[in-house]
């Protein structure tokens, strides 16, 4: 089912969504990741947003 970006309601903003590629991209170019990093952080950590801006950073400073 599509995404309805009309509804700007905020609920899910702590969250990045491994199903919707714009959000993987969007996350992917914000923190100098690829968007594969990002997918393989979501499933190792979770889809906290939190979370994954530590463990991205850290991923980062490993490189």
């Amino acid at each position: 089912m599509a995404v309805d970006k009309s509804k700007r309601d905020f609920r899910d903003r702590d969250r990045v969504s491994a199903d919707e590629d714009y959000e993987v991209e969007y996350f992917a170019s914000k923190t100098g990741i690829t968007p594969q990093q990002v997918r393989e952080l979501i499933a190792k950590h979770g889809n906290s947003r939190a979370t994954l801006e530590q463990e991205a950073q850290a991923l980062r400073g490993r490189a």
